[in-house]
């Protein structure tokens, strides 16, 4: 979020300067380790580089175009304030956060364990409340950087127990801070198209298949899947049918289009598990339009899915 705020305030507009693309982190793309072998969320790749960290995405953005003087205009002392607290926010706070916020992560801690994360977190909380300035920003009367880089992890601390967060004493400064930020006009703007909701990337490096849920459901208990398309088998067809990324929305429309989205699933097929377990794929023309669509002849091994998620 911090990243879209600051591309944002840039002035940068997805579709007409930047492309958005939504990954999975349960299936990266190869195209995100291209760019980025860590495989974490945010990268921007730019004429200029690759910058794989949000905040690295905040200063880049920033030092394009800062109307609003997040980044420019202060002093040195107020820039190395900032420096700290945003130190502080993505080491020690952000590691509370994760462990209070996500307890099904870190299962083997414990709910007491919980419980002391959130009673750390907020220790830090009371502190930026009490580092919050008479102009109701954290370096002084005007946001800076360091507010817009620790406001999206605040409003997550607040979301992962709102009605505690309201009654906890020793926050009144930081609710305000808060609140104005909530209901401030970037963050509608970066909650709203084309910065939000995104549509899933898909990546040309993988193969497609679009599958009924119920179809899905009893390949898991059978260890393998054999439905050639809607209402076929694979022994009838003599392949699996599949799809490039440009084809998907085509094929859905045309085959699918009166199927409810939630008994649809689109499964992302990784082709070099495929050759691993020795299944061939060919590029087949399809009766009447000549285009080239991918066919898998043999059934579908369950391990080169690696997603399969509603279609969007």
């Amino acid at each position: 979020m911090r990243a879209r705020l600051a591309l944002h305030a840039a002035g940068v507009k997805p579709g007409r300067d930047l492309e958005l693309r939504e990954v999975s982190l349960r299936a990266k793309p190869p195209e995100l380790l291209e760019a980025s072998a860590k495989g974490t969320v945010p990268v921007l790749v730019s004429a200029e580089g690759v910058h794989d960290e949000s905040l690295a995405i905040m200063h880049w953005a920033l030092r394009r175009h800062d109307p609003e003087g997040w980044l420019s205009g202060w002093g040195s002392a107020e820039l190395a304030a900032g420096e700290a607290l945003i130190a502080e926010n993505d080491g020690p706070f952000k590691q509370h956060l994760d462990r209070f916020k996500y307890p099904d992560r870190h299962r083997e801690a414990g709910l007491a364990a919980r419980e002391e994360h959130r009673r750390q977190g907020l220790a830090i909380l009371r502190r930026w409340n009490r580092e919050l300035r008479p102009g109701g920003w954290l370096l002084g009367a005007r946001p800076s950087l360091a507010d817009l880089a620790l406001l999206p992890f605040v409003r997550q601390f607040r979301l992962a127990d709102p009605q505690a967060f309201a009654a906890e004493p020793g926050l009144e400064a930081l609710r305000t801070w808060l609140q104005r930020f909530l209901e401030s006009a970037q963050l509608a703007a970066v909650m709203a198209p084309g910065w939000a909701p995104r549509s899933p990337w898909r990546s040309p490096g993988w193969l497609y298949h679009l599958a009924l849920r119920s179809d899905w459901q009893a390949a898991r208990g059978q260890g393998e899947y054999r439905i050639s398309t809607r209402g076929q088998a694979l022994e009838q067809v003599g392949f699996v049918h599949l799809s490039q990324a440009h084809q998907v929305a085509a094929t859905a429309e045309r085959f699918f289009g009166d199927i409810p989205s939630a008994e649809l699933l689109l499964l992302c097929i990784d082709p070099e598990r495929l050759r691993n377990d020795g299944v061939e794929v060919r590029l087949e023309a399809a009766p009447g339009t000549g285009e080239l669509f991918p066919h898998l002849h043999g059934p579908l091994p369950l391990r080169a899915v690696l997603l399969a998620e509603p279609l969007r």
